[in-house]
């Protein structure tokens, strides 16, 4: 099985193009934090080579940016192709057949800028049994439950 996930953030925009026959096609590198620290401490990131076909190209070439937070589903593929020099290259990316995203392009931006920042945000007193007024404990049987 051939299956990839990954969760990173965009490391410049995405660049589309369309291929002679019709077909749009985006490409973009994620940056995908690794679970540990390096020797010194510090946190290192992944750099892996995304490309997504047709109407899912069209759409992160125009909702993602640099910096933006994607979710992509996909597989690995590997490809060969000559060099101008004559010397034989190999180049591993994945093949996206979905991409989520995770951030909206406020979130990219000085949050000043953004349209939603100085809204209120309403926040609900959870000190006390938000249950306390619903009665006593409902007992259920086995049937009562649908799976």
């Amino acid at each position: 099985m051939n299956k990839v996930i990954l969760i990173g953030r965009l490391t410049k925009d995405p660049e589309m193009r369309t291929t002679s026959t019709g077909v749009n096609v985006s490409t973009f590198t994620l940056a995908v934090n690794r679970p540990f620290t390096n020797q010194t401490g510090e946190r290192t990131a992944d750099f892996i080579n995304c490309v997504i076909w047709r109407k899912q190209a069209e759409n992160v070439a125009k909702y993602c940016q640099k910096g933006s937070q994607v979710a992509v589903e996909g597989r690995i593929q590997t490809r060969n192709y000559d060099a101008q020099d004559g010397s034989k290259r190999y180049v591993t990316e994945v093949i996206c057949d979905n991409v989520t995203f995770l951030s909206s392009r406020n979130n990219n931006q000085n949050p000043e800028e953004s349209d939603n920042f100085n809204q209120d945000i309403v926040t609900t007193d959870i000190s006390e049994d938000p249950f306390k007024d619903f009665g006593e404990e409902i007992s259920l049987s086995d049937d009562d439950l649908p799976f």
